[in-house]
C-alpha cells in the first residue's frame, strides 16, 4: 500500500495532459515533462475579457503536496510506502525531502511529542530546497483555489548543491566530486544523513594531483576538502543562495 506524499501535482489527470507534448516536443506520458503550466500565462475569457487580479500570472501552477504534518495519519491507515517526487529534481532536494520525512516518521514512532516538537525543523528544511508553496491535496476531500498560485511562483530562499563526500580521510578531511563552484573561506553548510545540518568554514582544498587550489570552479573536479568540523561518507555539501522571483526547480519548462 503506497501513497505519494510529497512532490509537484500535475494540473491535469495523470496521463491525460497533452500541453509538454504539444508545445515542447516533450511527453508527460512518458516521464519528460516540461512542466509548462508553471509558466507565467494570461487567461481570457469567451469575450476577450482578462480574467483575474493583475498580478494573477500562474493560473495553471498548483502548489506543491506536502503531507509532513499528516504522517501520524497517514501511519495509522496502514500506507506502508511513502512516495516521494524525484524524478527530475536535483540531488540536494532529494536527499533533503527524504532525509527529512524519514526523521520525521522515527520521531513520530520514537515520540509523537517529539514529532510535534520538531515540526518547525521539518518544515525548515523542505522550504529550503523546493520553490513553490503547499497543499494536502484529496487527503481531506475536493480541493480549492487555496491549492492554486496565482501571484508568484517561487520562494526566495534557497541552497545550492556542492557535492556528497565519498570517501573520508582519517585527518578529519573529504573527498568529494564538485557540482557547484566555492571556494576557500565560504561559509557552507554539512548535512548529515542524521539530520544534523552543521553551519561550518572551508579551510582548504586540494585537487587531484594534491596541490592546493583557492576555488573548485569545474564541475566533476574530485576536490579534497578540510572544513572546520570533520567530514563523513555520505555527508552532503551546500551553500545558502538567494534566487530571484523567475528561478525554477531544475526540469521544468524554463530550464528545456
Amino acid at each position: 500500500r503506497q501513497c505519494f506524499v510529497h512532490g509537484a501535482l500535475c494540473y491535469c489527470y495523470s496521463g491525460q495532459c497533452l500541453f509538454s507534448s504539444l508545445i515542447g516536443g516533450r511527453s508527460g506520458n512518458r516521464g519528460r515533462c516540461a512542466q509548462p503550466c508553471r509558466l507565467p500565462y494570461e487567461a481570457y475569457d469567451k469575450d476577450n475579457h482578462r480574467m483575474g487580479e493583475p498580478g494573477d500570472r500562474y493560473p495553471l501552477s498548483p502548489k506543491d503536496m506536502c503531507t509532513i504534518e499528516l504522517l501520524p495519519e497517514i501511519v495509522k491507515s496502514g500506507i506502508m510506502s511513502l512516495k516521494i517526487e524525484g524524478r527530475m529534481k536535483t540531488a540536494l532536494y532529494v536527499a533533503t525531502v527524504a532525509r527529512t520525512y524519514r526523521k520525521a516518521i522515527d520521531d513520530y514512532k520514537k515520540d509523537p511529542k517529539l514529532y510535534e516538537q520538531n515540526m518547525p525543523w521539518y518544515k525548515e528544511q523542505i522550504s529550503n530546497c523546493t520553490y513553490r508553496q503547499f497543499t494536502t491535496g484529496f487527503f481531506f476531500g475536493p480541493t480549492t483555489h487555496d491549492s492554486q498560485i496565482y501571484d508568484n511562483n517561487t520562494y526566495v530562499k534557497g541552497y545550492e548543491y556542492l557535492g556528497t563526500i565519498h570517501e573520508s580521510l582519517e585527518d578529519g578531511r573529504g573527498v568529494f566530486e564538485q557540482k557547484n563552484k566555492f571556494s576557500v573561506g565560504d561559509e557552507v553548510e554539512i548535512m548529515k544523513p542524521t539530520g544534523e545540518n552543521i553551519v561550518t568554514k572551508v579551510l582548504s582544498m586540494q585537487d587531484e594531483k594534491g596541490e592546493n587550489v583557492d576555488s573548485c570552479p569545474h564541475p566533476g573536479q574530485r576536490i579534497t576538502l578540510q572544513t572546520e568540523c570533520t567530514l563523513q561518507e555520505y555527508d552532503i555539501i551546500r551553500k545558502e543562495k538567494e534566487v530571484s522571483g523567475d528561478e525554477c526547480e531544475g526540469g521544468s519548462a524554463c530550464h528545456s
